[in-house]
């Protein structure tokens, strides 16, 4: 995606020369400081989740309806935690589309932003450990408001020292209203945030609704400037620099930054799974050799439900992101819907291993289990879905957004569309077969975790087959025509095409 004021694209306008002297005056590009908070930041977003998969069930509980409520309350909150710091992932990266280099000052005022960040899980562990306390959505709202204020420091430094910014912003007479621009977006969250903090004094079910709307007052200020466009007729156009800089949290980054925080993301969710089984599987020597008169492999034994759940659980992780990067290696733009649907996919992933902790830690008692592994699905169908949501956004600007191999009726639509649909079809069908056969929940669910892989090993052999079949009806109920008159020739080009569009070749 094209985007003026990109951090990758300043350091390719500069010289050597020009590079070595700013080397020279401790003046540096910003990729590498980038690429460490793009790290940093899709780790706290996947770790926002650990709360939640430690959420402590005692052998006298049942996972009855109040655990039910507690459970979905604190995946709740994880969402809008998940969604708040990639809002705050978004405003980084547009603020170093503008600051195109970096000194000493910007690097420790960048690590002073990223300190903040790192503290949220620990408050978001507050949260929902303690959701009738209102501290922790109160410190939660204080580290946000720290982030706003650090990077409205970083936007008054890097103007005040124009050769810090982009060359375009650094050369424009226009600066100072693009910086009052960029202020003004980034100081709307943490505005948002400080009003939360006071209504958690008395009444914290408020801060909730203000944090949420943190997350959606981009598209809601987009969707009331597209009204009032469309009722009052369009505004005065923009100044010059804004029209180049368009600063906004609404606007869809480049396919680049969406690709690399994704992998973050998956990667550090795969992680978590192993994680989670040297935590908790390694046998205690005391008890190896108590119970289990020393024998280490029986030990190992009595665990083979959780290692399975490992496996089926990882290999889920693996295909969604098999899948995701199919989906984006034909993708030549991000759109902004497509930026959301994402995000929201990511939200999902990054439940992934609540779902291995659910149906790995309660495998002793057949009606928890069930419930488990009904969670399990929602989270794997909503993953899922997402995706498919997010392929078919750019189908809806395919010209805009998609190669043309896989545009409606190209060669990789019909493999695309059988890979991202997989596993929301999977998950659903496992769902609804434990509404039916619910004696049999476990092996439904691995099934449907073995078979996954192995359907997706088979698809494009399938998918082949299948399109061959097809064409063979086609062949039998549209026989071709020997008379070789003009007519006869015109309505065979016609059907041809429209048989090409039907039945792409795979």
């Amino acid at each position: 995606m094209s985007e003026l004021g990109s951090p990758e694209r300043t350091p390719d306008a500069q010289t050597p020369d020009t590079r070595d002297d700013d080397a020279g005056d401790g003046i540096q590009a910003s990729q590498r400081m980038l690429s460490f908070s793009d790290a940093l930041l899709s780790i706290i977003a996947t770790v926002m989740v650990l709360p939640v998969m430690h959420t402590k069930i005692y052998p006298e509980q049942h996972f009855d309806r109040s655990m039910q409520k507690l459970l979905a309350t604190k995946i709740a909150v994880y969402l809008m935690s998940f969604l708040i710091v990639t809002v705050a992932w978004a405003a980084h990266i547009r603020l170093f589309q503008v600051v195109g280099k970096i000194d000493d000052t910007l690097a420790l005022l960048n690590l002073v932003c990223m300190m903040t960040i790192t503290f949220l899980p620990y408050t978001f562990s507050l949260m929902v450990t303690f959701p009738a306390e209102p501290l922790g959505i109160f410190l939660f709202c204080v580290c946000v408001i720290a982030i706003g204020a650090v990077q409205a420091v970083v936007v008054g430094y890097a103007f005040h020292y124009p050769h810090l910014l982009n060359r375009q912003i650094a050369c424009s007479v226009h600066r100072v209203t693009l910086q009052r621009h960029i202020l003004g977006i980034l100081l709307r969250g943490p505005a948002l945030c400080f009003a939360a903090a006071i209504f958690s004094l008395f009444f914290f079910p408020m801060s909730y609704l203000l944090l949420v709307l943190v997350i959606v007052l981009p598209y809601v200020s987009k969707a009331a400037r597209w009204c009032q466009e469309h009722v009052r007729g369009p505004g005065e156009p923009p100044t010059q620099t804004l029209q180049f800089f368009p600063f906004d949290l609404h606007e869809p980054l480049s396919k680049e930054r969406v690709e690399a925080f994704s992998d973050g993301v998956y990667a550090i969710v795969a992680t978590l799974l192993i994680l989670d089984i040297c935590e908790d599987n390694v046998p205690d020597p005391a008890e190896v050799e108590g119970a289990f008169h020393g024998s280490l492999v029986a030990a190992l034994g009595a665990s083979r439900p959780r290692f399975l759940a490992y496996f089926g659980s990882f290999a889920t992780v693996g295909l969604l992101w098999f899948a995701h990067h199919s989906l984006f290696l034909h993708v030549r733009k991000a759109t902004q819907p497509m930026g959301l649907l994402n995000t929201l996919a990511l939200a999902f992933v990054g439940g992934l291993p609540l779902a291995y902790r659910q149906t790995s830690a309660l495998a002793r008692r057949p009606r928890e289990e069930l419930e488990s592994i009904r969670v399990s699905c929602v989270i794997i169908f909503f993953a899922g879905t997402f995706q498919f949501a997010t392929w078919t956004a750019a189908l809806l600007r395919q010209r805009e957004t998609l190669h043309p191999t896989v545009w409606y009726g190209g060669r990789e639509h019909a493999l695309m569309f059988a890979k991202l649909g997989l596993y929301p079809c999977a998950s659903l069908l496992a769902f609804a077969s434990t509404c039916f056969l619910s004696r049999f929940s476990t092996a439904i669910f691995h099934l449907m975790q073995i078979g996954a892989p192995l359907a997706f090993l088979l698809l494009r052999l399938l998918l082949r087959l299948a399109l061959a079949a097809l064409r063979g009806l086609r062949g039998l109920a549209w026989p071709a025509d020997p008379q070789p008159s003009g007519r006869g020739q015109d309505g065979d080009g016609d059907r041809a095409d429209l048989q090409a569009q039907l039945l792409p070749d795979s």
